[in-house]
């Protein structure tokens, strides 16, 4: 048996803030067999100012100089917060940090994500794995989603496993496989700006909405949902081809919300159906009463939802993993997952 403690660090789509998540892992091996499993010993969520939202959300229309010179200043905002939580708590072997991603276009090979490496490294005086993603789109791959190997290794208990963050992804155990479902908190979120709030608290706001057939028809023929696996989403996809359609129909804001809701919980049913089992789900989509509602209608299979930590931490306890991983050497990416030519090591060390 050998113990690990690994700080996994988050920030998703939806910009609800950096999470931080100082684990333990355990591996137990038997003969040529490797068993994993966690404990999650203090964690964290340190909220965006809205200045940092701001300049995160133009980051991608930003020049070269701009956007260098927010990969270092959000790699020392990184470092600062490490500190901080770090104060009278144990010092970790390393620190596993996904970044903050600004493009992600796999079929050009093109991905970046901010928050560099070297900054922190230097800061922490930690060690550092980040650009998970480079590697494997080198190879072909999507570069996403990551979260199936942290699933297998981690969640032996589950069968299938669902995350609503900015987009959803679905990890299926037994096959080795995962993807990218549809658009939730991101798009969600977009329009309750457009309301005036930060987000859809509950629900709230589309359920005093009807649904638009036409445009509900619009979203479920869009051709990303036909597309083969491997396959996965980012906000460009959400820019460029899902708002368009949405907003080409002269609705009301709750009309519009209650018309994704429609389409989120059907995409999420279909890809349900076909597979048998248990759904973990987590991710911040899980606390939005009316979405869970309109899924637990449709979908046949049982549905868990754990403590609000694993809801919330989940995918940076899941990098911390695969930065341990990469440490030690491991494959830490599937090809079976991503598309790419062979499973991979992946991930740049940075050494204080």
């Amino acid at each position: 048996m050998k113990k690990y403690l690994v700080l996994g660090i988050m920030s998703g789509t939806s910009l609800d803030g950096l999470d931080l998540a100082l684990c333990q892992f355990t591996k137990n091996t038997f003969g040529e067999n490797e068993r994993w499993s966690f404990k999650l010993i203090f964690s964290q969520t340190y909220e965006y100012s809205k200045d940092l939202v701001k300049k995160l959300r133009q980051a991608q229309f930003s020049d070269g100089l701009t956007l260098i010179a927010l990969h270092k200043y959000y790699g020392e905002f990184i470092a600062q917060k490490v500190n901080e939580f770090l104060l009278n708590k144990p010092r970790p072997l390393l620190i596993a940090s996904h970044g903050h991603t600004v493009f992600h276009y796999p079929q050009k090979r093109v991905n970046f994500q901010i928050g560099d490496g070297a900054v922190i490294a230097s800061l922490t005086n930690l060690p550092v794995v980040c650009d998970f993603r480079s590697q494997d789109i080198a190879l072909d791959g999507q570069g996403a989603p990551f979260v199936p190997l942290g699933d297998y290794y981690l969640f032996e208990d589950y069968e299938l496993l669902l995350n609503l963050g900015g987009f959803s992804n679905l990890t299926i155990r037994r096959q080795l496989k995962g993807f990218d479902i549809c658009p939730v908190n991101f798009a969600l979120n977009y329009f309750a700006r457009l309301a005036g709030k930060e987000y859809d608290k509950d629900g709230l706001l589309g359920r005093e909405g009807i649904v638009n057939m036409q445009l509900l028809e619009q979203l479920q023929n869009l051709d990303y949902y036909s597309k083969p696996q491997p396959k996965s989403l980012s906000d460009h996809w959400f820019y460029n081809v899902f708002l368009p359609v949405v907003q080409s129909y002269d609705i009301g804001i709750e009309d519009k919300l209650r018309t994704i809701y429609e389409h989120i919980s059907l995409q999420l049913a279909k890809s349900l159906a076909k597979y048998q089992g248990k759904v973990l789900i987590t991710g911040g989509g899980v606390f939005n009463k009316f979405l869970i509602e309109l899924l637990r209608e449709k979908v046949q299979n049982e549905i868990v939802i754990p403590s609000d930590e694993i809801i919330n931490f989940k995918e940076a306890i899941i990098f911390g993993f695969l930065g341990l991983l990469r440490w030690l050497g491991k494959t830490n990416v599937f090809a079976s997952v991503t598309g790419a030519k062979r499973d991979t090591s992946s991930g740049a060390i940075y050494l204080p």
